[in-house]
């Protein structure tokens, strides 16, 4: 069964930094382009990164741009999302995502597995 499990979630307050992890029981993961997105109370869920499989294209949302970086190591079938100088509105629940294909994608249908989720709050 395939399964993507986040881990890194916590809290921390505003300025600081998390480190998200997701480990993926996927046989392609170096071909699959993953995800971030998070969610937060009363809110959709929003894209916040992705990177492609392959050559490790990354892209992220306006409002994270700068802040956090997404990268992968394919030999431990993981992708990680490190969130520097927090703010008070990333609080949300992240999740990872894997889409069939490599290329990378912004919308959430694009994407066929997520995780569970992890919690991430910044404290102000």
């Amino acid at each position: 069964q395939v399964q993507l499990v986040e881990s890194g979630g916590g809290l921390v307050q505003a300025g600081g930094s998390l480190r998200l992890s997701c480990a993926a029981s996927l046989r392609t993961f170096s071909s699959n382009a993953m995800g971030w997105f998070r969610q937060a109370p009363g809110k959709e869920r929003e894209f916040v990164a992705t990177i492609s499989g392959g050559d490790g294209f990354t892209s992220y949302a306006d409002s994270v741009k700068g802040r956090f970086t997404t990268s992968r190591d394919n030999a431990k079938n993981t992708v990680y999302l490190q969130m520097n100088s927090l703010k008070s509105e990333d609080t949300a629940v992240y999740y990872c995502a894997a889409r069939t294909g490599a290329l990378t994608r912004r919308r959430f249908n694009e994407y066929t597995i997520w995780g569970q989720g992890t919690q991430v709050t910044v404290s102000s």
